[in-house]
């Protein structure tokens, strides 16, 4: 069965696609601003927000960044280097390899954070709007289709 796509449709996921976009922007912004490459800050927050009894190893590291499990070690080699986090052994295997943010580490990324969620305050009713309309089907939350609206109209 083939579904149909309407106009307001592929609006709704170009506009959350553009309120996705503005955040990482801001996002890679701030972190360079910081000292920091954005998939450096991306893996520290990934490491710091890993969910309870996860261990703190590249390999699950790589997974939820979605790289390659060399592109995690050059990054964490990366941190290290900077004093941003340390590796150490894990308990009952020893050559198992685990990851730890550094006091250095936690206080950057902590005033990151801070700032991200000040942007998220500021911006994010407009990328969750989007989102809503984009899993509504294209409509607007009042039910009116996005074609409906002149603000939403582009000039040709």
């Amino acid at each position: 069965m083939e579904r149909s796509l309407t106009l307001a449709d592929y609006e709704s996921l170009a506009e959350l696609r553009y309120q996705i976009r503005r955040f990482l922007h801001f996002s890679e912004q701030a972190a360079r601003e910081a000292g920091l490459e954005p998939r450096q800050h991306q893996l520290m927050l990934t490491l710091k927000g890993l969910p309870a009894g996860t261990r703190p190893k590249i390999g699950e590291l790589a997974e939820r960044l979605q790289i390659q499990h060399h592109s995690a070690v050059e990054l964490v080699n990366r941190l290290a280097a900077g004093g941003y986090v340390r590796r150490h052994r894990g308990g009952d295997d020893r050559r198992e390899v685990l990851l730890s943010l550094t006091a250095k580490g936690e206080k950057i990324l902590r005033e990151l954070s801070l700032h991200h969620k000040d942007e998220l305050r500021m911006r994010g009713p407009a990328l969750v709007a989007a989102l809503k309309r984009a899993m509504q089907g294209g409509k607007r939350s009042n039910g009116i289709p996005a074609r409906a609206s002149s603000t939403n109209r582009r000039k040709t």
